[in-house]
């Protein structure tokens, strides 16, 4: 008989992003998708943005800046609840942002709709509603 797991994944807790511009990545975060700048801890170059449940925690990359031929993160899916196809799109073009087309795919609250954007830095973020 197999024992239970004594971890019990319920969601994203947090995901670490090195970046080079600091502020123009809180700038991204905050102004264009809505996660709230919730703590600065400079002496480490460290801004934590509270993104519903979870954090996203951007860390100045200093003089390891990040190689743009090998990605320091594949993506982020962020759930995006209620999820206004048409309201997303325009909110995101109004930013200059470039989005995919929106597509049906699963994720932690099953299928929903998707949109694949790259913030400032070429991180790619995946946005899903869902269904």
């Amino acid at each position: 008989m197999q024992q239970a797991n004594p971890i019990n994944v319920r969601g994203i807790d947090h995901v670490v992003i090195r970046v080079v511009d600091l502020d123009a990545m809180i700038g991204f975060y905050c102004d264009v998708l809505g996660a709230r700048l919730e703590r600065l801890v400079s002496e480490f170059g460290l801004a934590q943005l509270r993104a519903g449940d979870a954090l996203i925690d951007l860390i100045d990359a200093g003089d390891r800046a990040p190689d743009r031929d090998a990605p320091n993160m594949d993506h982020v899916c962020l759930r995006v609840e209620p999820w206004d196809d048409d309201v997303v799109r325009k909110h995101l073009r109004s930013h200059g942002v470039e989005l995919t087309e929106t597509g049906t795919r699963y994720g932690a609250s099953g299928y929903g709709p998707s949109i694949y954007i790259s913030d400032p830095e070429g991180n790619t973020v995946e946005l899903k509603g869902t269904a």
